[in-house]
């Protein structure tokens, strides 16, 4: 979905963030004494941050309750979407044998009817999508934390999301490490309905429209 996509950037916009306070912090620092005036190597290291999140116990937690939701959504709207199946091919049949102002009535009246269901089939979506987006979230305010930790801990001045590598063979991968520590301090988040953001639920509006019809 959008929202992974979002929170993904979001997570490396952070690590971004932690690394240009690291490379800051070397700049400013004076050189030991015996040391010339030259930087000090970059300790580097990586993270496969969609992989933390996705294999972590929170990350699981939050993608089977999503499902479930789906799974609810489902069952509840699926009685209205076979009635209007049913009626679809009534009308159908009816097509040729009803005089021409009564036919545009009932077209009219069941294009009424489709459109107000895909406006709440949409809408349950975007609820659904605003929980998940809630949650994951609440996961990247954990992590922030969790990621200076371990970068404080190794002593690192860069920490790049294993997407934006092609080569580094001194890397240090730390993904490992990273999901432990978001298992112990965030095992699970409930993932409750919840509106999209404005701009999010304007996007995802725009989007279906745009789509042909059914």
């Amino acid at each position: 979905m959008t929202r992974k996509i979002l929170f993904t950037r979001s997570l490396l916009v952070a690590g971004l963030v932690l690394l240009g306070a690291a490379s800051a912090q070397s700049a400013v620092a004076a050189p030991a004494p015996g040391q010339t005036g030259a930087a000090p190597a970059a300790r580097i290291l990586i993270i496969d941050l969609r992989r933390a999140v996705q294999s972590s116990k929170v990350g699981q937690s939050i993608q089977d309750q999503v499902n479930a939701l789906k799974h609810q959504a489902q069952a509840e709207l699926n009685g209205e979407a076979q009635g209007l199946q049913r009626d679809k091919q009534a009308l159908e049949q009816q097509s040729a044998i009803l005089a021409a102002d009564v036919k545009a009535r009932k077209v009219k009246d069941f294009q009424a009817r489709v459109a107000a269901f895909e406006k709440k089939l949409n809408g349950r979506g975007q609820l659904i999508q605003g929980g998940m987006l809630k949650a994951n979230r609440q996961v990247e305010d954990a992590l922030g934390p969790i990621l200076q930790g371990v970068m404080q801990e190794r002593q690192a001045t860069v920490m790049l999301d294993r997407s934006a590598v092609l080569l580094a063979p001194n890397a240090i991968d730390v993904t490992g490490v990273v999901v432990q520590r978001l298992d112990m301090k965030m095992p699970s988040v409930k993932v409750e309905l919840a509106p999209l953001p404005a701009g999010l639920a304007q996007a995802a509006a725009q989007q279906q429209a745009q789509q042909p019809p059914q």
